[in-house]
């Protein structure tokens, strides 16, 4: 899926897998597209990239963690752990979120550790020009979103973990029956062409 068309008609709803994408192209695309009015939903977002080592990432949001508000702490800044929040965040920094165009925008917007029902049902895209392969030099350093959570207070890893793998098991299982559905219409279709094929010569006749 690319944000770059030039048609003015909108999708009722689009799912992106977040995994492989980079952290700032993504959000810098999905924040262009929901103030044009798109309902976006992002999954898997604690399998994003981020350019940079590890180490660097850890230390800013150290520097981040120390910023609050020296009267009362609970006015901000939030400081967000889990990586969909922190997905959120930086998609927020996109727009003009203190007025009413950039409340709405924000409203169109969901994020999502793993892949929850019913988004794991869904048809789910990417977004080439933030997919870190296409954009990211082989040689460059790079980290996962969910592992820099982690390293600053996010829990909830290995619950997400236990759910994503019992949902690639169900893929897999339907995926499977699937195919076998489909092999089994081919022959029946090429069976009852070969049964057929008398009458269609009479008729042809």
């Amino acid at each position: 899926w690319s944000s770059r068309r030039h048609t003015a008609m909108f999708e009722k709803q689009i799912v992106i897998d977040g995994k492989g994408h980079l952290l700032g192209r993504l959000a810098a695309t999905v924040a262009k597209e929901i103030l044009n009015g798109q309902k976006i939903v992002v999954v898997r977002c604690e399998e994003m990239n981020i350019t940079g080592l590890l180490i660097k990432h850890q230390y800013r949001y150290a520097a981040f963690k120390r910023k609050r508000c020296n009267v009362n702490p609970q006015r901000g800044p939030i400081h967000e752990r889990a990586p969909s929040k922190i997905f959120w965040r930086t998609v927020r920094g996109m727009v003009p979120h203190k007025t009413p165009r950039g409340m709405a925008a924000l409203a169109r917007l969901k994020v999502f550790e793993g892949i929850p029902p019913p988004y794991d049902q869904m048809q789910r895209k990417v977004v080439p020009e933030a997919l870190r392969v296409l954009r990211l030099k082989q040689t460059r350093d790079y980290c996962q979103l969910g592992r820099l959570a982690m390293e600053v207070g996010w829990k909830y890893n290995d619950v997400v973990q236990k759910l994503e793998l019992k949902r690639k098991i169900r893929s897999s299982a339907y995926y499977q029956k699937k195919k076998a559905i489909d092999r089994a219409r081919g022959k029946a279709i090429v069976n009852s062409k070969e049964k057929l094929a008398p009458v269609a010569g009479e008729l042809t006749n």
